[in-house]
């Protein structure tokens, strides 16, 4: 599988990634709002093979992409479109980005491609996605993929000590 946008390409994990993913998993801005404390090669490297288990089921019904820069054939995050069973009506995207590549455009651009693939693919209606409230940066992206804020869920998670709020778009 695999898609392109003007500067980035989207496509299938390979097993030889996870050393790219465990880079940018270290991060502490990465890791801020995710409920990992670390990123220890072993759970990367599970986090790869979950992937590549996906992409030879039949029907393949969820795309975790690798996103590649173009320019620099760097892998810089992940993408995904996904439903929860065949057959579903709806399906969900979610996204995670090297924090080097922040405030770049590249997770609009990322999550833009794999919602006119998850439309035109599946014909699902609608596609939503969660992200922690907190964060603000990846509600923007939502917004500016033109998804609306569906709710608030309060408390909603709980990780790090504390209680995290979800918000919700569709």
């Amino acid at each position: 599988m695999k898609l392109e946008t003007e500067r980035l390409i989207l496509r299938d994990f390979v097993k030889e990634d996870w050393q790219a993913v465990a880079a940018y998993n270290a991060d502490p801005l990465y890791l801020r709002y995710n409920d990992a404390t670390h990123a220890t090669p072993e759970r990367v490297q599970e986090f790869i093979s979950w992937f590549l288990d996906q992409q030879v089921q039949e029907p393949r019904i969820k795309f975790h992409m690798a996103v590649i820069l173009k320019s620099s054939n760097e892998l810089i995050g992940n993408c995904n479109v996904r439903m929860d069973e065949v057959n579903a009506v709806e399906a969900d995207i979610g996204y995670e980005l090297d924090p080097k590549y922040w405030n770049h455009g590249y997770a609009t651009e990322a999550t833009h491609a794999v919602v006119d693939f998850g439309f035109s693919h599946f014909g699902v209606h609608p596609i939503w996605a969660h992200c922690v409230a907190d964060n603000i940066g990846s509600a923007h992206v939502l917004e500016k993929l033109g998804m609306k804020l569906e709710g608030r869920l309060r408390e909603h998670q709980f990780y790090k000590d504390r209680w995290w709020d979800t918000l919700m778009y569709g």
